[in-house]
């Protein structure tokens, strides 16, 4: 097959361009405009061409995309015009941004400008920024010449990027990115428009009687939008604000987001005014079900639904949303999943990887009793129960379950007592201080090889900053390669960029810190143990994945999860199909015991 390497050039102004639209709404837009594209066949001289959509056409018709490889910087932007525009749909996509992504981390911009300069493949144009609010028919033979200059430099610099990558890029994450690409590009899901419609009518009315409720006890909207006057509000009903030290400044803030177990916690305060202040905040602040029903009603307005994952998002390699779609942190019982529908004659088919995590950290650490656990289907959040309680399984309540499940669920990766006391009152489980460390120290005495794990992984970070060479894990499984970082299964490396040991200002205690996009981040044993099982689990997923698209069409990944279409006519027995693929075992971890659930339906919410 053959590489031709692409990239298209359009029309943007002030108002109509990626800074101000999502990738979907730019490219179905009725300002929408393909000014050039210019393509590449292997390492020959990029071809450049501008002219109506039709001539156009029959430009790209000439290279078969059909039966060759398609490459670009930002793929998923270049793909929808192909395919949205053109029909063309490539047998394979390659996209460089997430190929560099994958590599470098955070280490290095993914921008084509910065990775030309860091491989010194030459200098990216400026051409482009001369060209706001220029239609296709307002450039002179001059102008345009230059543009068409610009573009053909993007394409060799894009080929001669893919060169300097594709040497130690592992050919089972192509696959994954080329899936990835078409989530996105090639969309099949519908949206009921119906069911969207009187979803925003309800967020919006709940919305409306939090706000009068609110305004009956003499508060307004202001007081809770404002970090200050929220505390102050809070104060005066003798409730002290909940304080955090923010990621971005490293100073302390108000703990009022969403996300901040202290603050979520007030909703089961004594006083009810307290819970509603606390839920009207919650309500107001965090637009994201009205604003997200609304961009999805715009959708379905224009057509099929983009599903936008951003390829190694984290530095763990897991998928993150993107585009302001993220499904990612679409809430469970979202009533928005009922308007994600199949089209006609498909199910879709959701099936979850069960406690993956909680699975590859028994097996990394070598806890073969609790790997057994797991290989004999037992309940091991009861087993977990009968050890914090000190009771046979048998006897073992609802509420204690669920304690031992939080239990395995989340102290695998060295959480203290007063965490795990919050994340508890979080689901409206109270308990002391006292009682969460007697339940952390249970897990740890029950499991000890998990604690022997965090501790080996205080000496992973030893390795990496001395420049070290090591092995760690079941088997010698992964090996830290120094500076470069701990070597995953995929070919891939977990990295650390910079690396290093710091005194905390506060405790005077030595700790070790790395850099990422978002500054200085602290990591411990316990941390980077989580970190690895996470990848590991990625793994996995992503083979599951390619597994079920040779035969499915896999149209979504929510963390553990995959999401596909199938005939109706063969849902059972692809629901089966899917089942198996999630069943099977990695070949570097063949005694890791993998499990699933699966549920088909005509909507997402079905599932």
């Amino acid at each position: 097959m053959k590489i031709l390497t692409i990239d298209f050039e359009t029309y943007y102004d002030t108002q109509f361009s990626l800074t101000k639209l999502t990738t979907e709404e730019y490219i179905r837009g009725e300002e929408f405009e393909v000014i050039g594209v210019a393509v590449q066949v292997n390492d020959g001289k990029p071809e450049w061409f501008s002219g109506s959509l039709e001539d156009t056409k029959l430009f790209l018709e000439r290279f078969d995309f059909e039966r060759n490889i398609a490459v670009a910087h930002n793929a998923v932007f270049d793909a929808a015009i192909l395919r949205w525009h053109f029909g063309i749909s490539p047998n394979k996509w390659i996209d460089t941004l997430s190929m560099a992504r994958a590599l470098h981390g955070t280490e290095v911009s993914g921008s084509l400008a910065k990775l030309a300069t860091h491989y010194n493949l030459g200098a990216k144009g400026e051409e482009v920024l001369h060209t706001k609010g220029k239609h296709r028919t307002d450039f002179n033979p001059e102008e345009l010449d230059r543009f068409a200059q610009y573009c053909c430099n993007d394409v060799e610099l894009t080929f001669a990027l893919l060169q300097k990558l594709i040497p130690t890029f592992p050919m089972f994450e192509l696959d994954l990115i080329d899936l990835t690409v078409r989530m996105s590009s090639e969309p099949s899901l519908l949206l009921s428009v119906e069911v969207l419609t009187e979803h925003l009518k309800e967020v919006q009315n709940k919305k409306e009687v939090l706000l009068m409720g609110l305004a009956m006890q003499g508060y307004i909207k202001e007081d809770l939008m404002s970090n200050p006057k929220l505390a102050e509000v809070m104060c005066k009903l003798g409730v002290k604000p909940p304080m955090k030290v923010s990621p971005t400044t490293k100073k302390l803030t108000y703990a009022f987001a969403k996300n901040d177990e202290e603050f979520k916690a007030l909703l089961e305060h004594e006083s009810p005014l307290v819970q509603a202040i606390v839920s009207a905040r919650l309500g107001i602040k965090s637009t994201l079900e009205e604003t997200r029903t609304e961009r999805f009603i715009s959708i379905a307005e224009r057509g099929p639904m983009p599903v936008p994952l951003r390829y190694y998002a984290a530095h763990t390699g897991r998928w993150g949303g993107d585009d302001k779609i993220n499904l990612q942190n679409l809430p469970r019982k979202s009533p928005l999943k009922k308007a994600i529908l199949a089209p006609k004659g498909y199910v879709i088919c959701d099936s979850d990887s069960s406690q993956i995590e909680a699975r590859t950290l028994a097996w990394l650490a070598g806890q073969n009793d609790l790997v057994q656990a797991f290989e004999e289907g037992r309940d091991v959040y009861r087993i977990m129960a009968s050890a914090i309680y000190n009771i046979p399984v048998e006897e073992i309540t609802v509420d204690q379950r669920f304690v031992g499940k939080t239990t395995i669920l989340g102290s695998g990766y060295g959480m203290g007592a007063n965490k795990f006391k919050v994340q508890l009152a979080g689901f409206g489980v109270d308990i002391s201080v006292e009682e969460a460390q007697r339940v952390i120290d249970t897990y740890r005495d029950t499991y000890p090889k998990i604690p022997k794990l965090w501790t080996k992984c205080n000496q992973v970070l030893d390795w990496i900053v001395n420049d070290k060479v090591g092995y760690f894990g079941r088997d010698d499984l992964l090996k830290v390669e120094g500076k470069a970082g701990i070597l995953l299964p995929n070919g891939l490396y977990l990295r650390y960029p910079n690396l290093r040991l710091v005194t905390n200002p506060d405790t005077k205690q030595s700790e070790y810190v790395y850099d990422s996009r978002k500054g200085e981040n602290k990591i411990y044993g316990g941390k980077v143990v989580e970190n690895v099982c996470q990848a590991l689990a990625r793994n996995i997923i992503g083979e599951q994945m390619l597994r079920i698209a040779r035969k499915y069409r896999v149209v979504m990944t929510v963390h553990d999860a995959i999401a596909c279409l199938i005939p109706e006519s063969e849902a059972a027995t692809g629901q089966e199909f899917v089942e198996l693929c999630m069943r099977l075992r990695p070949s570097w971890a063949l005694d890791l015991p993998l499990n699933c659930e699966a549920k088909y339906g005509l909507s997402y919410g079905d599932c």
